[in-house]
């Protein structure tokens, strides 16, 4: 593959201050055929439901990708916050071999010798009761409605099927029936109905409407994302996850906080709730619990919610497997031991704050938490093409809701790569 390095980019990192390896910064002239067959072939054979950026990877270590061609990317969405450990992190892989050797799956049908070791830990480093294991992040949003349900039958006593789970405009928590019944964006819910009822939405940030909603005594739950990222990282107000604290506990209506995707250290805390030191009634967590390695996901809440549940209501044939379990331990083992909060609290800061010096014409707004950010382009540029620059350049990123770019890379980045991904960004952005 022929590669070059763009005068504009060298012109722009001679006047740098911080200068790095222009072999970092390079533009892919054309794909081979090895690339071109792994494009045909998945369009062939595989479902239309996405339209992935054309890179052909075949590679991960850390915090770089690589193409089937030997090309070198900074990654900078982490399978949507999926790999916050790295790509390929050697200890969550160890724990993964280890335990695939001895025993990968029982079924919840007998007990196993890993669960509980896991099931202890989770609840202790998260302060819950109880732990109920699943696989995906929409199975875990699927489980804490089901939850949410179930104790205002139970608990609360709603009359039967009259139970509302209040959600936010802007929510994203999977493609399920349920899901889609919840979502604001057409792309999501159109000629997908009938949908589920029982799903009232107010507008995100609105604590206002969000009273209203409680004050029906039918009112179960109110389920968020502390910060909404497939919206396109919408950050709240100060002080709104403490007034949904206050008005859950004025009312008896549940908080079910959605953090699949803002939790693990992402933001800039363990939690995105940590920020304001407030505690959901039930929490949902998913992508990063495994470092990308296997679908894992958790809900925890404590045992008035949790032991709603009996035996026969709700499981999942692989949910709490053996080899999940010992994957999940050590990937919250490789959080708090590698200090991944602190570190994305402090390259956030550095990351906002030099994608705030971007001509105002081409980039209107930035803005995240941590390490999860992004940039709102001008309606003059496209989103995709500055992807697709990027790319060129040895960065891959994804444009979210037409205008909006989401950076979000592995959390084990330090200084010296997260400016060098500046400068790649800002050159790129400039030569617009």
């Amino acid at each position: 593959m022929q590669r070059f390095v763009n005068k504009s980019v060298v012109n722009f990192l001679a006047d740098s201050i911080t200068a790095f390896n222009l072999s970092a910064v390079r533009s892919v002239a054309t794909y081979t055929e090895k690339s071109k067959n792994i494009f045909k072939r998945e369009d062939k054979y595989g479902a239309h439901n996405y339209a992935p950026i054309q890179v052909a990877l075949s590679k991960g270590k850390g915090i770089y990708l690589w193409d089937v061609e030997g090309n070198k990317y900074y990654d900078f969405l982490s399978a949507y916050s999926a790999v916050n450990q790295g790509h390929c992190h050697p200890k969550i892989l160890k724990a993964l071999t280890d335990q695939a050797e001895v025993l990968t799956l029982t079924s919840r049908a007998f007990y196993n010798n890993v669960l509980g070791e896991y099931e202890q830990y989770i609840t202790q480093m998260f302060g819950y009761d109880k732990v109920l294991p699943m696989n995906t992040g929409v199975e875990g949003g699927e489980t804490a409605c089901k939850l949410a349900r179930k104790w205002a039958y139970t608990v609360k006593k709603v009359p039967d099927n009259k139970a509302k789970i209040v959600f936010a405009e802007g929510n994203f928590w999977g493609r399920t029936l349920g899901a889609v019944s919840s979502s604001t964006d057409p792309d999501c819910y159109t000629g997908f109905g009938p949908f589920m009822p029982g799903f009232p939405i107010v507008p995100f940030n609105d604590v206002e409407a969000l009273e209203k909603e409680f004050k029906d005594p039918n009112c179960a739950a109110f389920m968020v994302e502390p910060i909404q990222g497939e919206a396109g990282v919408n950050v709240p107000s100060d002080g709104y996850l403490k007034k949904i604290r206050e008005l859950c506990d004025k009312y008896n209506v549940l908080w079910i906080a959605d953090e699949v995707q803002t939790g693990l250290c992402r933001t800039g805390k363990m939690l995105a709730v940590d920020h304001e030191n407030v505690k959901p009634d039930i929490l949902v967590l998913g992508k990063a619990l495994s470092g990308g390695v296997l679908p894992v996901a958790a809900v925890l809440a404590n045992d008035e919610v949790m032991l709603t549940i009996k035996p026969g209501e709700h499981g999942s044939t692989f949910g709490g497997n053996p080899l999940a379990c010992k994957v999940a331990i050590a990937a919250l083992e490789v959080l708090v031991e590698e200090k991944l909060a602190e570190n994305a609290e402090k390259l956030g800061k550095i990351l906002r704050s030099e994608l705030s010096q971007l001509p105002k014409d081409k980039v209107k707004l930035v803005r995240g938490k941590g390490l999860l950010n992004a940039i709102i382009i001008q309606k003059e540029y496209n989103a995709m093409d500055v992807c697709l620059k990027l790319r060129d350049n040895g960065l891959l990123a994804k444009p979210t809701h037409g205008d909006i770019i989401r950076f979000a890379p592995p959390l084990t980045m330090n200084e010296k790569e997260l400016r060098q991904c500046i400068s790649i960004i800002k050159s790129t952005i400039e030569a617009f």
